[in-house]
Formats: C-alpha cells, structure tokens, sequence
C-alpha cells in the first residue's frame, strides 16, 4: 500500500525528486522491514518503468500506458516488478495484493481489470513464453 501511495504521487509529479516514502511514514509509521520493502518496490518499479510499461502495453494493447487510470497502471507496475525481480514471492500472492489493491484504491472496474492483465502476464510465465530479458538486478 505504502509503495502504491508513493508511485501515485510520482506519476501525478514526475519530475520530483521528494522522498515520498519518507512523508508517508513520518504521518503513518510503519515497521522497518515494510519500510525497506515499499523502497525496494519504489525504486525497483522507477528504474524498470520503461520495461514495466512495454510489458503493459503487451498485455493491455486496447489501453495506452499513458491513459490507464493512475492506480491501475502503478498496481499492475507493482506487480509486474515483484513477478519479475521477486521471484521468491508466491505468483498468486503478487495477483491476489494487487486485485486487493485495486478494490481499495481504483475504480468499480479497476481490480476486475489488474485480475485480467496480470491473469495473461501469468499464464505466459507458467508457459516460458514470457522470461526475463535482462538480469535480476542485483539484490534482488
């Protein structure tokens, strides 16, 4: 949630460079390891955005990254991002948060739409259609 809340405000101000992480848990305190994984999330999601956003295009053709609601794109970003780089994470429990996600902060359609993105993002992973291009940054 920290980590949506924290590319939300990127998204809407791109050319910032405030730690927004660092706002978010100064009025909502969180423990340290939720802390460190929300800034690996936001980090790693920035540095990977243009991989990120052509693998959303793949998958969502109908809709243009730049036109997806706000929360949409950043909760399937999130995702993305773990089910690449966070292999250790169970696949399953990457989709379900994100659809938890949408439900919370998106639209009536929001988590039905995330569901069915991150659905075909998974079946291509299962099949070995879809892998990882690059290497798993390090740390991750």
């Amino acid at each position: 949630m920290a980590a949506l809340q924290c590319l939300f405000a990127v998204d809407l101000r791109p050319g910032s460079q405030e730690n927004h992480l660092a706002w978010l848990v100064e009025d909502n305190p969180l423990p340290i390891g939720a802390v460190d994984f929300a800034q690996d999330l936001v980090e790693g999601v920035r540095e990977s955005l243009t991989e990120l956003d052509a693998l959303i295009f793949k998958y969502a053709p109908a809709w243009p990254v730049s036109q997806l609601p706000v929360v949409d794109r950043n909760v399937i970003r999130i995702a993305l991002f773990e089910l690449l780089h966070h292999r250790e994470t169970p696949r399953k429990s990457v989709v379900n948060e994100a659809v938890e996600l949408a439900k919370l902060f998106g639209s009536e359609s929001s988590a039905r739409f995330v569901n069915g993105v991150l659905g075909s993002v998974m079946v291509d992973l299962d099949s070995g259609t879809l892998t990882l291009e690059q290497p798993v940054r390090e740390g991750r």
